[in-house]
């Protein structure tokens, strides 16, 4: 499963990078329903993933990276997710912990990082959860030691670095640091077992003392954190990656779905058309639910236009601005979720009974949105939206708004 990389490849621009994303998705669509039964390790569809150039989409060219920007990587893994939702969550994150570096780190840490991280193609996992406040990180010397346990860490096993994340010992202070993923004391294990994104490598790990120097704290200079506005645009990001892959994944959905229609449903015996897709309530159903996906997927572009131009000017990010930002994104988080959930449903009433097969897989969409849409409840997004709508009031940066 693998497609070699032409050597110009780098100097493309945005729009070819998302056709190749595509050229990507129709090797993963080939086999998508049993590579999804099995489970595997998605040792092969990394490895396609870095051999096609995707995975340094974000790096530097001067390292050997394509130099595009943050509305590309949205493109891109919504093109991947249409295929795979696992792999384009994997995709994702890994442009988000590869982004890390630049969102908390300090300019000399950001370019070394993104500069081996682009050479080497690395894959990032991350084993980084707010809601898990068990890992202690202290001082032995010029290293940090990181202990402790995390219940998700999605990337791990298929990751060649892995960002860790701990609470300073004694303080409120966290501590994010990249570490080779096959480090000492750094243990994957195989408790993933969820009915979605079933390929995320999503476990949960264990940190038993593992070491990192110093230097690796991600934005400490002297052992003291140096403060931007701009580190806290990690949640409207990872959430636009979100609502990436969850368009993805409706798109792959109704594609899908279009092609049994034309090609295996039967029209209702008592419904006088001899072809399904001549039957009134299937063309209502399929042009109802591309609209709704059209409509999202542009509100989708036109809010990830919006964030480039903070990502642009990383020292020139306000509070006011940043906020703003955050309630356009979280906006298009809720509807992107409503519109998924329908769709992955809904494309059932007009494929027809047959449809549900396991071999067919399209309960995998369904599964896949469901899954990951439980992430955060999207209630709150909506409340962001209300209250700035009502009251003009901003949220305040948490690990969720």
């Amino acid at each position: 499963m693998s497609t070699a990389t032409p050597i110009d490849w780098q100097t493309r621009p945005a729009e070819d990078w998302i056709g190749r994303a595509a050229e990507v998705a129709a090797v993963l669509a080939t086999d998508a329903a049993a590579r999804d039964r099995a489970g595997a390790t998605p040792h092969a569809e990394v490895q396609l993933l870095k051999d096609s150039g995707l995975v340094t989409l974000l790096g530097p060219v001067e390292h050997g990276g394509a130099g595009q920007n943050w509305i590309t990587a949205y493109r891109v893994i919504r093109e991947v997710a249409k295929a795979d939702g696992s792999i384009g969550q994997l995709l994702g994150y890994h442009y988000l912990w590869n982004w890390a570096a630049r969102l908390v780190g300090t300019r000399e840490q950001w370019e070394h990082v993104e500069a081996e991280a682009a050479r080497g193609r690395w894959f990032f996992g991350g084993a980084v959860n707010p809601r898990d406040r068990d890992v202690i990180v202290t001082e032995d010397g010029d290293d940090l030691v990181f202990t402790g346990h995390k219940t998700f860490s999605t990337g791990s096993k298929v990751s060649d670095v892995t960002v860790l994340e701990g609470v300073l010992d004694g303080t409120d202070q966290h501590v994010f640091a990249i570490v080779p993923s096959d480090s000492p004391g750094l243990t994957f294990h195989d408790d993933w077992d969820n009915i979605g994104q079933r390929l995320t490598e999503s476990g949960s790990v264990t940190l038993d003392g593992v070491r990192t120097p110093w230097s690796s704290a991600a934005g400490y200079a002297g052992k003291r954190f140096q403060p931007r506005v701009y580190n806290t645009l990690n949640v409207p990001t990872i959430q636009l990656v979100f609502v990436s892959f969850y368009l993805g994944i409706a798109a792959g959905a109704l594609e899908t779905a279009a092609t049994y229609t034309r090609t295996k449903s039967r029209s209702w015996l008592h419904g006088g058309h001899e072809r399904a897709v001549d039957e009134p309530h299937v063309i209502d159903t399929y042009g109802d639910l591309t609209a709704k996906l059209w409509a999202v997927e542009a509100l989708a572009d036109a809010v990830a236009a919006e964030g480039q131009q903070l990502h642009d000017d990383p020292d020139a990010v306000t509070e006011q601005a940043r906020g703003e930002f955050e309630v356009r994104v979280a906006a298009v988080k809720a509807r992107a979720t409503d519109v998924a959930l329908e769709i992955t449903h809904r494309i059932f009433e007009v494929t027809g009974a047959r449809s549900t097969a396991t071999a067919e897989g399209l309960d995998r969409f369904w599964r896949n949105i469901r899954t990951h849409t439980l992430h955060d409840p999207v209630a709150y997004k909506r409340r962001e939206v209300g209250r700035w709508v009502l009251e003009g009031e901003l949220p305040q940066p948490t690990w969720y708004s």
